[in-house]
Parts: C-alpha cells; structure tokens; sequence
C-alpha cells in the first residue's frame, strides 16, 4: 500500500519491491505479484525503517495468534503517532485491559446472532439500492450498493442519522490515514487530523443531543456507560463513535467493491453463483481472500520472536503482510485463481486475528454476502465497464467508483 506522494531517485533494494515509501501504481493496481516476490526472496524481512514483515501464511498465523505481542510499544506509545496525531484511544489501538474494557462495552452488539438479526434490513436496503440503479439502467456498484449497504446499517445500529452519512463518508475515508501515523506524507497527515477534528465535532453535537434522548442503539449504550464513570471517560466515549462508524463500514465497501471486480472478471464464479445461490457464503470467503480490503496488520512484539530461523527482538513492530498469507501456495491450492467453491476459503486472515481479532467480522461478512448475492441474483451477467479501477481516499485498498454494464434478470 502506497503512503508517499513523490518516489524515491531510486528503490531500496533491502525493500525487496514493496517500499512504503514508494509510489507505485501499477502495484496498487495489482500488489500480489510484488507480494509473491517478498515472500519467495525474503519471507521474514527486517526493513530499513526497523519494521520487521512476515509474509508467509504460518508465519502471520504465528505471530497473529500465538506470539506474545499487542499493537502498542512497552512504554505505551503507539508506533510512529505523534502525540497530536489523531484517535488514539480507539479500541483498534489499545492493547489488554484498556483494550479488553472498551471492546467488551460493545461486543454482544457483533456477535454472529446480533449481526444475523440485520440481514432482513440489510437486504432490503440492497434492494432499494438495486431498484433505483437497474431502473436508471446504469451501476455503480460503489456508489449504489457497496457504500450504501454498510454505511446505513453502521448508522442505524449507532445511532446516527443516516441523513449525515454524505457529511462524513469524506471524513471516514481521509482519517484512516490517521492509522499510518508520521509514514504517511505530511499533506495526508493533515487531511487525517482535520477529519478526526470534524468528525469529533459531529459527535460532541450529537452526544449532546442524545443525552436527553437516549434509545435502544450502540451511541446510547455509550453514553449510558459514560455516565457510569468507572467503564468510559467523554473523551473515550466521542474516540469510540467515530472509530466504530469508520471500522463500520469503510473496510466493508472495500470488501464489496473488490468482491463485485473479482465477479465481474470472472463470469464462470458468477454463473456458479447464479445457479448455486448457497454458494454465496463461501464466495464472500474467497473475495476476502483473493482481495480483501487490508494488505498488513501491525503487531509489536512483547518478548523475543523466533520465526524462519532468526529472532525478532522484543518490542520491534512486525507487519503481517495478510495479502501475502492469504495467497501462501502452501495453504491455498494455485493461489491466484480466484474460486468460489474453494475448500479452504475461510481460513484466509483478512480480519487479522488474536485479541484483535475484528470486531465486526461477522457483520461484514453478513454484508458481503446480501449485497453481492444480491447483485448476481439481479442481473444476468455483469462485467466492468472499465479494466482500470479508480481507487478510492482511503488507506485501504477500496474503490472510489466501479461502473459495471449488465443484463438485467
């Protein structure tokens, strides 16, 4: 993923291909071949800057599920994040109990039951999505299926009205950047924080508001453990709602969209799908898999890490490089093919995994399978209007706009 605006007079070769500080389009329009290279050259790699990445899929499992490890250094900092710089309160961005204590406050609301409850109001939303863009005779699937699935249901289920979702899908998209701390470039660092700031402001307002008027959603449920005093302070209390609207639907339309590319460049996977609808769960694996939204996760480790023969010391950061484990040929049989019936689909780790695990894996996945099965199901056949993806503000790997042509069903 690229973070830098101006490439360097010459790549460093201890980057093996993928420099972050690098611009490179035709590796943000397909980064696997660059990922394959890493993980044959140097599948446990220490970078110039420090960092430290794993590529292959047992490594990532290693270090995700079994090291001893967190996402903040020893000292409490978090890795190369000014101490102005952003939402760091964030449950993403905390480790055990701080960690423990905010994701608690709000986990019963994605469990796979809670998440399952939506799929009637999900659905419907998809289709009125459908209705309006298969009467117009033209789709986007971003604009008219992958952004507003999950952004009206993050909406209603925290709360927020969903007359607001075009004043922050803006927000949402620029202050992801926030989590590339001083790697981003100064610019993006700047979009990041004034976002933050607007988005803060939005729900300081809204807060207010709702206090006198509280309800059966998660904002609600936030104020009410405020108010409490020993479970959330106000400041935790605003970081939480803004993190929680981003984390709830800005990785999900990056699921989306990539998943309705991948369909589109693969008619044989859509007619699959087409006359087996059941397999609609197991291709929401595979898109996951084959191009999910996030590329690495950052872990720092908290004691010593043996791993492909050489020892990580304590508290270094260590990228697990997901794109990389998720297309490992020792794992996933003839990795880039991308295979709706795949066996072993679901054992990618596009949600990352241990403590930080993610948190709304279940309501995600939930979206991915109504909002793409509902577009298979709608048209005859869809293919991309365009080779080239347009890609969208964000950190992650999302696009802004992907137009389809199709037959309608």
């Amino acid at each position: 993923m690229s973070l830098h605006a101006e490439r360097p007079a010459e790549p460093d070769p201890s980057y093996h291909g993928i420099d972050p500080n690098e611009r490179d389009e035709a590796r943000q329009a397909d980064p696997f071949p660059s990922i394959h290279h890493l993980r044959r050259v140097a599948p446990v790699n220490e970078t110039p800057m420090g960092v430290w990445r794993l590529s292959r899929y047992e490594d990532c499992v290693r270090l995700l599920r079994g090291a001893r490890c967190g996402v903040r250094h020893l000292d409490g900092r978090y890795p190369r994040r000014a101490d102005d710089q952003g939402p760091g309160d964030f449950m993403l961005l905390q480790d055990p109990p701080n960690h423990t204590r905010l994701r608690n406050l709000v986990s019963r609301s994605f469990t796979p039951r809670a998440a399952e409850s939506w799929r009637t109001r999900a659905q419907a939303i998809a289709n009125e999505c459908l209705d309006r863009a298969l009467e117009r005779g033209a789709i986007d699937v971003i604009a008219d299926l992958a952004l507003p699935v999950p952004s009206t249901l993050i909406c209603e289920m925290l709360g927020v009205p969903v007359a607001d979702r075009d004043r922050f899908t803006q927000w949402t998209a620029d202050a992801t950047h926030g989590l590339a701390g001083t790697m981003a470039p100064p610019e993006t660092q700047a979009r990041a924080q004034a976002a933050a700031l607007a988005l803060a402001g939005y729900f300081d307002a809204l807060i207010a508001e709702r206090r006198n008027d509280k309800r059966d959603d998660l904002l609600s449920q936030l104020i009410r453990a405020e108010e409490q005093g020993d479970r959330l302070t106000p400041g935790e209390l605003v970081v939480q709602s803004i993190g929680l609207l981003i984390a709830g639907f800005e990785t999900t339309i990056g699921l989306i969209g990539n998943g309705a590319a991948a369909l589109a460049r693969h008619p044989a996977e859509q007619a699959k799908l087409r006359a087996r609808p059941d397999l609609v769960p197991n291709a929401v694996e595979e898109c996951l898999r084959f191009d999910g939204p996030i590329g690495m996760t950052l872990r720092v480790l908290h004691e010593d890490f043996v791993v492909g023969g050489r020892t990580i010391p304590c508290d270094t950061e260590v990228w697990a490089m997901l794109w990389g484990a998720n297309r490992d040929p020792a794992v996933f049989a003839d990795p880039d093919r991308f295979d709706v019936e795949r066996p072993n689909a679901r054992e990618h780790l596009a949600f990352g995994g241990g403590a930080h695990l993610c948190l709304g894996a279940h309501l995600a996945r939930m979206e991915g399978q109504v909002a793409l099965g509902a577009l298979v199901a709608r048209t005859k056949e869809f293919a991309l209007e365009r080779d080239r993806i347009e890609w969208g503000a964000s950190l992650f790997r999302v696009p802004a706009r992907l137009p389809i042509a199709f037959s309608p069903a």
